[in-house]
């Protein structure tokens, strides 16, 4: 794997914090929490913090606007 490859496959798999995942998606950070409390949007919890795959925000997002 090239290195230019692996820089790609290092931003699409980003791990994300409800804080990055909040300004990415410009939605305040208790409306992201409350998303993921509720199951609107994926999320893992990983100990006690939630985590966001930047990948599968994305997917999520395209099918959002499909809605």
């Amino acid at each position: 794997m090239t290195t230019a490859n692996a820089s790609q496959q290092d931003r699409r798999f980003r791990v994300m914090t409800l804080e990055e995942v909040s300004k990415y998606l410009r939605l305040a950070k208790s409306t992201v929490y409350r998303m993921a409390n509720k199951g609107r949007i994926p999320v893992s919890k990983i100990g006690r913090r939630w985590r966001f795959r930047k990948d599968v925000i994305d997917a999520w997002l395209s099918e959002q606007e499909k809605m």
